[in-house]
């Protein structure tokens, strides 16, 4: 796999940071989309660095362009994205991948969206309703951007996590289609998980839940 070309999508966030830093230390070749190209603070043979926005359509094209698998850790970022940026990046990807016959799309996003298939205890479902309560707008734009993946036709897996822990220790990782079953997910271990579902597997167009277990 590590032929691979993969573009990723907020390669300096909280689980982008560490994304990037497996991916090249297991040798895969990344195209990175960044605002801020001056966050990446080193060099590596396997990096391509591509400054620009996601919500720009023609950037997105030009990053995927050649690469065979496409990954996003998008947050809201520091300064901050527009609330809708989810949705609006979902469409660039869509398009771009369908365009050059990509099947493969890997993304995070909260706990906080829903599936028909949950169960969600009553801790997971305090957490969702207070994300609604006080971010109305991008949380509303992130269960949109897992309603565009159902509609499309990518091989596609949503990774719903708790509060990201920045910190290169690992653990096991709990997973289910249901329910989140923990309140935390160290970065590496997003990391780790992410590699995982490279080559499709069992979650491919499902949302799960992963945790430290």
């Amino acid at each position: 796999m590590q032929d691979l070309k993969i573009a990723l999508i907020g390669a300096t966030g909280k689980a982008g940071t560490y994304i990037l830093k497996a991916l090249l230390a297991q040798n895969f070749r990344v195209k990175a989309l960044v605002r801020n190209p001056e966050k990446i603070k080193f060099n590596h043979s396997g990096l391509t660095i591509t400054t620009g926005d996601v919500s720009d359509g023609e950037v997105v094209h030009d990053l995927i362009n050649d690469c065979n698998i496409v990954l996003s850790a998008l947050g809201l970022g520091n300064p901050a994205s527009e609330k809708t940026i989810f949705t609006r990046s979902t469409v660039n990807i869509i398009t771009a991948m369908e365009r050059f016959g990509i099947k493969r799309y890997i993304a995070i996003t909260g706990i906080n969206v829903d599936t028909s298939f949950d169960e969600k205890d009553v801790k997971t479902k305090f957490a969702t309703q207070w994300m609604h309560e006080n971010f109305p707008i991008s949380t509303a734009d992130r269960q949109k951007e897992y309603e565009m993946l159902m509609g499309s036709d990518l091989d596609w897996t949503l990774i719903r996590l708790p509060l990201i822990i920045q910190t290169d220790e690992q653990t096991a990782i709990g997973t289910s289609l249901v329910n989140c079953e923990g309140d935390q997910i160290y970065a590496a271990n997003i990391a780790q998980f992410v590699i995982e579902q490279l080559g499709g597997g069992e979650f491919v167009k499902q949302a799960p839940f992963i945790w430290n277990n």
